[in-house]
């Protein structure tokens, strides 16, 4: 493990592994480095990549500093551009995928390439003001100091059902993410209303790669209707859909897409 300090003091922790054009991974809500939602990703990148995985501040080994919001989070991923020689592609899964994007709005050239799997971006009017409520609520529950009760609506919100909300309560995994419950407003401002930021990400200089599941067409088909807008919306992005995936992603399966895209430099 290795540390860099971001602008505000805040340290944060990293790994690398691997070697050829660097690449940084970000975790989406909960998720950090060690395991990580991405279960073994950074190995299977490794084997054509400088693969720099990293924990959000607030998680795991990073620290905490406040106020802590998303120009600081773009802030620390700037950091981790600098240590990796200045310029670096990034990519991101659910919010930190939107917190990948919003990077590249702010970083531009440093940010060589920029790949997204399945921002939960809703534009529709139900699913704004679903995400309003949510997000007065967990400013709530955080402000009160209870990062279980922070937990559980975000759990909640994504679908999970009474019997899920216990089983989790119960599984030796509750800790951990309760230890970063306290972070769900990260995200929920990475992902700003909730609508896909068009005329924002027209601005994004990298090349882009947005994906989504073709098993998330199903239960979540906003996913779909925003990699679609989120294509159009970019220049210099193309929509890629893996077969068989849902928000509930496999490593193994985006891994050999993401090294093609991170290792083909000709384009960046």
């Amino acid at each position: 493990m290795s540390l860099v300090k971001s602008t505000d003091g805040t340290e944060i922790a990293y790994d690398v592994a691997g070697s050829g054009p660097p690449v940084i991974l970000v975790d989406g809500a909960l998720g950090y480095r060690m395991p990580g939602v991405e279960g073994g990703l950074a190995d299977l990148l490794a084997e054509q990549l400088s693969v720099y995985s990293y924990d959000r501040r607030g998680r795991g080994d990073s620290g905490y500093t406040k106020p802590s919001n998303l120009q600081r989070e773009i802030e620390d991923i700037d950091a981790l551009i600098a240590q990796a020689g200045g310029s670096a592609g990034i990519y991101g899964i659910s919010s930190g995928g939107a917190l990948a994007l919003e990077a590249a709005i702010a970083l531009g050239p440093k940010v060589t390439k920029l790949a997204v799997y399945e921002i939960p971006y809703d534009s529709s009017e139900a699913g704004v003001k679903a995400w309003s409520a949510y997000r007065t609520r967990l400013a709530e529950l955080v402000d009160a100091g209870d990062p279980s009760g922070a937990v559980e609506l975000f759990m909640r919100f994504v679908g999970a059902s009474d019997e899920g909300v216990a089983g989790m309560r119960n599984s030796p995994m509750w800790p951990r993410m309760e230890s970063v419950g306290a972070t769900l407003p990260l995200d929920a401002e990475a992902l700003g209303d909730r609508r896909v930021p068009s005329e924002r990400t027209a601005g994004v200089t990298a090349e882009t790669l947005v994906i989504d599941g073709a098993a998330s067409l199903e239960h979540m088909p906003f996913m779909r209707v925003s990699a679609e807008a989120l294509t159009d919306a970019i220049p210099r992005a193309r929509h890629v859909v893996l077969e068989g995936q849902s928000h509930d992603l496999d490593p193994a399966v985006i891994a050999p897409v993401l090294s093609a895209f991170f290792a083909d430099q000709r384009a960046a």
